[in-house]
């Protein structure tokens, strides 16, 4: 399944990444793009600094993005915290945010496996996100790895905070790597649980914008 993953999103990046990952236009210019990433940030991120910073000064904080694509919201995420160490799968993926953000130091592109965060070894996070990257994931037993492996990062009391599909009455089809797994309101509890955090607040139930905030026990 990881290597299907892989290859289909190298071949997405080679035909169109920018497109793929925000397909709100087909084509963005960089200006275009990197400002859209700047607006989730805006909205999904500065809007909740309680609980994400929990004190602490962002620019003293390391965070982690999964599915960072060509680094959308990973250029945002560096602009706002001190140090941002972001993975994605496809190798194509990872070479186009490593080109386009070159000149910021202090963000860290690294090509994963596809379900663990094991090319990070034992570094300690304060804060994890990610967002439309799980809703393309067609294995729920993939997505629970992550959210482990997050859980073994991420400092006590830390924050993940992610979306998933939450629409379950749509209709996906086996391993299909653009239509993944939706997740109910009890599902998203029970992961929880069964991965360790407690699922303090959940917004969007029901909807493709289903928002979790997992807090480390």
């Amino acid at each position: 399944m990881t290597e299907k993953m892989r290859a289909e999103w190298d071949k997405r990046a080679r035909e169109n990444a920018r497109y793929y990952i925000a397909t709100a236009q087909p084509e963005w210019s960089d200006d275009e793009f990197f400002e859209s990433g700047r607006e989730n940030v805006r909205r999904e991120i500065l809007t909740d600094m309680i609980n994400i910073c929990q004190g602490r000064d962002p620019k003293q904080m390391k965070v982690l993005e999964i599915g960072c694509g060509s680094g959308r919201i990973t250029r945002a995420l560096a602009e706002t915290f001190g140090e941002v160490y972001a993975v994605d799968i496809s190798g194509e993926m990872v070479a186009q945010a490593r080109r386009a953000l070159a000149d910021l130091p202090n963000a860290h592109i690294f090509q994963n496996n596809g379900m663990d965060l094991e090319v990070l070894e034992g570094l300690q996070v304060d804060f994890a996100f990610t967002y439309i990257v799980f809703q393309h994931i067609p294995s729920r037993e993939v997505i629970y790895s992550y959210v482990r492996e997050v859980r073994r990062l991420l400092r006590p009391g830390g924050l993940f905070k992610f979306q998933v599909q939450g629409d379950a009455t749509i209709q996906t089809v086996e391993g299909d790597t653009w239509l993944g797994v939706p997740f109910s309101d009890e599902d998203a509890v029970a992961m929880a649980r069964e991965c360790g955090f407690e699922p303090r607040y959940r917004h969007g139930a029901g909807s493709q914008y289903f928002w979790l905030w997992y807090f480390k026990t």
